[in-house]
C-alpha cells in the first residue's frame, strides 16, 4: 500500500472553549470564599469595575441635597457655671458659686498644678481629659482587641512553660527538637537518636529532658504510646497502683473486651474491673487535641429555603454571599474620549470587554444556582416535611434535564455550595442518593435506607440483637429490596460494629453507656 499526502475538505461541528467560557464555567464551581478573592483581584486589575454598593452610596449622597445649618449654639448668660473664658478671680468665683469657696471645695486638697504652655498655637483653657483629671483624650478610644483573649497553640504552650522548665541553653534546645516531633495529638514520634546525633549530645541527655518535659500541661503530653500517656495521667492522679499497671499493660486485651483475662491479670473481681475502666475512660486518649487547629470559618449558605403562607417552599439567593459588580460605562467613556493612541484605546476596550463578560458570568452563575437548588427542592420535599426518612433517590442527570442544562453543569453548580432549609444547613451534594430497589415500584433512597438502619440498631433488645440478615428480612417487610453485604456495608459506614461485637458489649457489665461513646478502646 503507498503512502502519499493529499488535501481533504471535512465539514464538522466541535465546541470552542473560549477564555470567556471557561471563566464562566471557572466562577460557576467557585465556593464563596473563592469567589471573594476572585472578585478582589479583578477589582484591583479592571478600572471599569466598580462595586455596586459603591455606586449605590455616592447616588445617595448625591440626592440627599444640600447640608443642614449648623445649629446655633447656646448662649451663655453672666451667671452660668460654664463660661468661655476660665474665671480666677475669688471673689467672682464666690460669686458665681452663690457661696463662700470653702463650702464647695476641700480646702485640704493640694490646689491642681498651673497647665502647661500650649506649644501647638491650642489655647491652654482646651481639656485634654476627662472630668478635669488624667485619662483617654477625647478623641481616644480603649483598643477592644488588646483585652481578647490570645488562642495560643499547642507549641506555644508548651514553649512558654519549657522557657520556665529548663534554664541550660543545652537543654532548652533539646526541648525545641522535642516539641517539633511532638504530632497534633501530643505524642513524641520523633527519634532520641536523631535528636542527639543533631544535636551533638547523647541519647541519655535527650531522654532526660523527654522526661521532665512530660510534668508539662497537658497531662499525659511527650508520651511514645498510649500506654505512656495513661500512665503520666494516672500518675498524676495517684491512681496507678499495681492492679492499674497491669490493666495499662493489657491494652490489646481491653480493645478485644476479654474482661476474663483482665480479672485474671489484675487480681480483682468484677466491681473494681469495673470502676478501673471507668477511670480508664475518663482520661484523654490525646492530649494535644485540645490546642488544635483554630475553628475552620463557618459555611455560608449560598441559597435560603423557608415556608411560604401557601404552603409551598421560597427559594432565594443569599445576597449577602453574591458579590455585586457593576461596570462604569460613564468612566469607559471618558478614558475613550481622551486616548489619542491606539494602545490605549485598545486596553479600553479590551478592559471594558472584560468587565462585561464578568458581570454577565456572575449573572448566569446566580441563576443556575438558583435554578438547582429550586429543582432540588421541588424533588426533596418531603425531606423538608419528614426529616431524612422523606429523602428520595436523585441524580444530577434528573435535575439537569429538568432544568434544560447537562449534568457536569449541575456537578458543578452544586460543588462546595450549602443551603440552608428549616432542618438545617446542607450541602447541596447530600440531596444526590442513590436508588435502592422496592418489589412495591417506589424507589428508596440509600441515605434514608442507611439512617433506618440505624434507627433499627438503636431500638433493638439487648437481648435479641438484630443480626444483618435479620435486618434484611426486616427491610423485605417494608419493602426495600437489600443484599446482607449492602447492610454490612452501611453499618460499616455507621461505625456500628457487627451483632456479635453488640450483643458482648449490651450484655457485659463493663460495656459502655452508649456503643458509639468515644473510649480508651477505641485508641488501642
Amino acid at each position: 500500500m503507498a503512502l502519499s499526502a493529499k488535501l481533504t475538505m471535512r465539514q464538522g461541528q466541535t465546541m470552542v472553549l473560549t477564555p470567556q467560557l471557561l471563566q464562566a464555567i471557572k466562577l460557576l464551581q467557585m465556593p464563596n470564599v473563592e469567589l471573594s478573592s476572585f472578585i478582589e483581584n479583578e477589582l484591583a486589575s479592571n478600572p471599569l469595575l466598580e462595586r455596586a454598593e459603591e455606586r449605590e452610596s455616592l447616588t445617595q449622597e448625591a440626592h440627599e441635597g444640600e447640608p443642614a445649618a449648623p445649629a446655633a449654639e447656646p448662649s451663655l448668660e453672666p451667671g452660668d457655671w460654664a463660661s468661655e473664658t476660665l474665671e480666677t478671680d475669688v471673689g467672682g468665683l464666690a460669686a458665681n458659686l452663690g457661696t463662700e469657696l470653702d463650702n464647695a471645695f476641700d480646702s485640704d486638697r493640694p490646689a491642681p498644678a498651673a497647665p502647661a504652655p500650649a506649644s501647638d498655637g491650642l489655647s491652654a483653657n482646651c481639656w485634654t481629659g476627662v472630668g478635669g483629671g488624667g485619662g483617654f483624650d477625647v478623641g481616644d478610644h480603649p483598643d477592644l482587641e488588646a483585652y481578647v483573649a490570645e488562642a495560643l497553640s499547642l507549641r506555644e504552650h508548651l514553649e512558654r512553660q519549657a522557657a520556665i522548665l529548663l534554664n541550660e541553653p543545652a537543654e532548652r534546645l533539646i526541648g525545641a527538637a522535642l516539641i517539633d516531633g511532638l504530632d497534633e495529638a501530643g505524642y513524641f514520634v520523633g527519634s532520641l537518636e536523631d535528636v542527639a546525633e543533631k544535636l551533638g549530645t547523647t541519647a541519655e541527655n535527650v531522654e532526660a529532658v523527654l522526661i521532665r518535659m512530660q510534668a508539662l500541661e497537658p497531662t499525659g503530653i511527650f508520651a511514645r504510646s498510649l500506654a505512656e500517656c495513661l500512665t503520666l495521667q494516672l500518675r498524676e492522679r495517684d491512681r496507678f497502683d499495681p492492679a492499674m499497671q497491669a490493666l495499662i499493660e493489657n491494652l490489646p486485651a481491653l480493645g478485644k473486651r476479654d474482661y476474663q483475662l483482665l480479672r485474671r491479670v489484675c487480681g480483682v473481681d468484677d466491681e473494681d474491673l469495673i470502676d478501673m475502666i471507668s477511670e480508664i475512660r475518663r482520661l484523654e486518649p490525646k492530649p494535644g487535641r485540645a490546642y488544635g487547629e483554630a475553628p475552620g470559618a463557618p459555611a455560608i449558605p449560598d441559597v435560603y429555603v423557608t415556608a411560604a403562607p401557601d404552603r409551598t417552599w421560597r427559594v432565594e439567593l443569599n445576597s449577602q454571599a453574591l458579590p455585586r459588580v457593576l461596570v462604569n460605562e460613564v468612566y469607559a467613556a471618558t478614558i475613550r474620549r481622551g486616548a489619542k493612541r491606539d494602545e490605549d484605546k485598545q486596553y479600553v476596550s479590551a478592559q471594558l470587554q472584560s468587565a462585561n463578560w464578568l458581570t454577565k458570568s456572575l449573572e448566569q452563575r446566580a441563576r443556575t444556582i438558583l435554578n438547582v437548588a429550586s429543582e432540588i427542592v421541588r424533588r426533596q420535599d418531603a425531606f423538608l416535611i419528614e426529616g431524612v426518612s422523606g429523602l428520595k433517590p436523585l441524580n444530577l442527570k434528573m435535575v439537569g434535564e429538568a432544568i434544560g442544562v447537562h449534568e457536569s453543569t449541575v456537578s458543578r453548580a452544586t460543588a462546595h455550595k450549602f443551603i440552608q432549609t428549616p432542618r438545617g444547613l446542607f450541602e447541596m451534594k447530600y440531596f444526590f442518593t442513590a436508588s435502592i430497589a422496592s418489589d412495591s415500584g417506589q424507589a428508596h433512597s440509600a441515605e434514608a435506607v442507611r439512617q433506618r438502619i440505624r434507627q433499627m440498631i438503636d431500638e433493638e433488645n439487648p437481648g435479641d440483637v438484630l443480626s444483618d440478615d435479620l435486618i434484611v428480612e426486616r427491610l423485605r417487610k417494608a419493602h426495600i429490596v437489600v443484599a446482607r453485604r449492602t447492610v454490612a456495608k452501611y453499618r460499616d459506614s455507621l461505625k456500628i460494629p457487627s451483632s456479635v461485637e453488640r450483643r458482648k458489649l449490651k450484655t457485659s457489665p463493663f460495656s459502655p453507656r452508649h456503643l458509639r461513646d468515644e473510649s480508651i478502646a477505641a485508641e488501642v
